[in-house]
């Protein structure tokens, strides 16, 4: 595993994230490194996180989220040439920050599974 894995919402960036004006739309880059083997569900990483998109698709539904963009990065084509590549780069656009929130926040709202899934992830929030 990479050092500094994060799979977990950065407390100091989530208030400063919670304080931006709730009515502007917003886009969140996923990048995702899945882990081998899940060992709670004997699935690969990647299995599971599919399990976990299953599970949360009725909140993005809600949410009135829009999967923008969802693959994987295949050439490195400025960096560093040893870098290791993501597994998949996910771009949803909700159409407000309050939606977002009310989403990751709603009760059932399968976050577990998430990061069960995940050997790393970054979720930067663009505009």
């Amino acid at each position: 595993m990479k050092k500094g894995a994060f799979l977990e919402i950065n407390e100091e960036q989530f208030k400063a994230f919670v304080k931006l004006p709730k009515d502007t739309s917003v886009v969140m880059l996923n990048l995702l490194k899945f882990k081998e083997l899940v060992t709670e569900t004997g699935l690969s990483g990647a299995d599971s996180y599919k399990e976990y998109m299953k599970k949360a698709t009725p909140f993005f539904i809600k949410a009135e989220a829009e999967i923008l963009f969802m693959g994987k990065e295949n050439t490195m084509l400025i960096g560093p040439e040893d870098e290791e590549l993501w597994d998949k780069i996910l771009l949803i656009k909700y159409k407000t920050i309050s939606d977002f929130l009310e989403m990751i926040q709603a009760e059932g709202y399968p976050s577990h599974l998430r990061n069960q899934a995940l050997e790393d992830s970054r979720l930067i929030h663009c505009s």
